[in-house]
């Protein structure tokens, strides 16, 4: 082989390396100064009219204002949130498809699922919290418990014979209704039903004396005077309830436990355009309008101030001994 011609394919060769390594090295950035060039994509891991889809759909209407595409709403129900969970973490690192997780999705089903599809701390990058919600103790107001001394009094005089209500095993209410009932020492018997409403419903036909679930599922049937509300699980009081006390002030000092959303994206998102979509959902979630759609239904925008992945950790162990002292997993 001639010498020239072995410089010049070399030289092609090295050129083509470089070439390479540049598009590499600078598809990260050219992505982030053109995001967002087409809409995105919100998944919402339960159905639609939920609390998940109340939160997201605010929330998806001004990113999309903000970032100058539209934001839309997929509502992926099924496995507590698990499907449509799955669906992001195996989506492309782009910035174009968003998960409204919760803390099922993200805190309640590693503990609660025997096989989860996905890692909840390693297959996303998070975004931010967005929302959070006490979830409500609440009685029939034909029961003769007009405070939480009275309820856990009576639980301790018939070790688990009163039933509680809650939207089904290992949902927010359900586990909150287990920390209760190890933190007071007594022995409750829970019910699981297929959703909040038919638990709801019963619990106002008497058919349940007791149920645990998150705020505003109950708080119209509270306000109309149809069921009775002992306490929230809360550090502070809802502002939608601001003379039922939280359960640390009944007795039950340290006692917190909240429903929260927070929003995801899958794991290795650029920096650039993660910086872009955590700044413009904390500003938003900071609005006086993102403010009004949720907490005339007891949300609570925004939530703990620590780092992101240091709350989710410390959630993740509080709702997995919790999952683990009910004995419930699930396929």
């Amino acid at each position: 082989m001639p010498f020239r011609i072995a410089i010049d394919r070399t030289r092609r060769r090295l050129l083509g390396a470089v070439g390479a390594l540049t598009a590499t090295t600078f598809a990260g950035p050219l992505a982030a100064q053109s995001f967002p060039s087409k809409p995105l994509r919100l998944v919402v891991p339960f159905p639609a009219g939920g609390p998940t889809d109340i939160v997201a759909r605010p929330l998806a209407q001004m990113l999309g204002e903000a970032l100058g595409q539209q934001v839309v709403v997929d509502n992926r129900g099924g496995a507590g949130g698990s499907i449509g969970a799955d669906g992001v973490a195996k989506s492309p690192p782009d910035g174009y498809a968003l998960l409204m997780g919760t803390v099922g999705t993200q805190a309640i089903n590693a503990a609660l699922y025997k096989k989860l599809p996905y890692d909840p701390s390693k297959d996303f990058t998070p975004l931010g919290l967005i929302a959070s919600a006490p979830v409500a103790v609440v009685v029939h107001p034909g029961t003769p418990y007009q405070s939480i001394a009275d309820l856990i009094a009576a639980a301790k005089k018939e070790p688990g014979r009163i039933p509680f209500g809650s939207a089904g095993n290992g949902t927010p209410g359900h586990l909150t209704g287990e920390m209760f009932a190890k933190a007071a020492g007594v022995e409750l018997k829970h019910v699981p039903y297929k959703g909040s409403a038919p638990a709801v419903t019963d619990l106002l036909g008497g058919q349940i004396p007791l149920m645990f679930d998150p705020v505003q599922s109950v708080l119209q049937h509270v306000k109309g005077g149809k069921l009775r509300a002992l306490a929230v699980s809360s550090s502070a009081r809802a502002a939608v309830l601001p003379q039922v006390p939280t359960l640390n002030e009944a007795g039950l000092k340290g006692f917190e436990a909240t429903a929260w959303w927070a929003l995801f994206a899958p794991a290795n998102l650029p920096a650039p355009i993660a910086t872009r979509l955590a700044s413009e959902a904390a500003r938003i979630v900071h609005t006086e309008a993102f403010r009004e759609k949720l907490v005339e239904i007891g949300v609570q925008p925004g939530g703990n101030a620590q780092p992101f992945a240091e709350f989710q950790r410390a959630e993740t162990a509080k709702w997995g001994a919790a999952v683990r002292d009910s004995g419930v997993t699930l396929e």
